[in-house]
């Protein structure tokens, strides 16, 4: 497993959760609550199997870039930022996650000073972003990934204005995106999924959007970061698909990256 050092280097790693904008707060003062959100749409079976991986010593370290851009304002009506959350969607020649929905984000090199470094080199590896313009506020709890066996911590941080970002290399990823938080917060967009291909699963919180379906370890973190947040709205947890059957609603989405 790949050992990371000090994460409170100088410059653009070092976290700074008072950068956070007006509309953010919520989230960031109650980033503890996250992971019992999420815990909440996980059976029990799935989570001791996840705790017992974890205790082997399995794995290696990742981080994801879990972004936020927009103005320090005030929310718009209905209590919702006028703001974006950046995603890609990995190629689907990959390994691991082939076309699957992601915050950008990968395995940490030896020379990384620790998760926050990962997640800002990969983002600008996938997405071209200039860490620069980035602030880093904090890191979530270090989660673990079965299907992958990488142990990934979440950073959560804030641009007023990211710049540009497209797809760098083609053969990692396939789509670069700024999602509206609306987009998320629609409970049209909403469903739960669960893969028919690996044998007895659970479903999972899903977004069905123009461009992806995000799901999997993705679609939970966003989900729990709503109902954190307080921008979750009522929406349909019965309606209940297979990943096949959700990935073909993709393109008919009413929301529009």
């Amino acid at each position: 497993m790949t050992s990371w050092g000090s994460s409170r280097s100088a410059g653009p790693t070092a976290l700074a959760p008072e950068n956070r904008p007006r509309w953010l707060a919520p989230l960031v003062d109650n980033l503890d609550q996250v992971p019992q959100a999420y815990r909440r749409k996980v059976p029990p079976e799935f989570l001791a199997a996840v705790v017992d991986a974890k205790a082997a010593g399995k794995g290696r370290d990742a981080a994801v870039l879990v972004l936020f851009s927009g103005a320090n304002s005030d929310p718009v009506a209905g209590g919702l930022p006028d703001a974006d959350l950046l995603l890609t969607v990995r190629a689907g020649t990959l390994r691991h996650h082939a076309g699957q929905a992601a915050f950008p984000g990968g395995a940490a090199d030896p020379g990384d000073d620790g998760p926050v470094a990962t997640a800002l080199r990969e983002a600008q590896e996938e997405t071209g972003i200039d860490p620069g313009r980035l602030h880093p506020l904090a890191t979530l709890e270090r989660m673990f990934i079965p299907p992958s066996g990488f142990h990934v911590v979440p950073v959560l941080a804030y641009s007023p204005d990211p710049g540009p970002v497209a797809v760098v290399d083609r053969a990692e990823t396939a789509i670069v995106a700024r999602v509206p938080v609306r987009a998320f917060v629609n409970p049209e967009n909403r469903l739960m999924v669960y893969r028919t291909d690996a044998g007895p699963g659970f479903a999972g919180p899903a977004f069905v959007l123009n461009q992806m379906l995000v799901w999997g370890f993705t679609g939970h973190v966003i989900s729990a970061m709503l109902d954190v947040a307080g921008w979750s709205q009522p929406w349909n947890a019965d309606d209940v698909r297979g990943l096949d059957e959700a990935m073909a609603l993709v393109g008919s989405s009413e929301e529009s990256l």
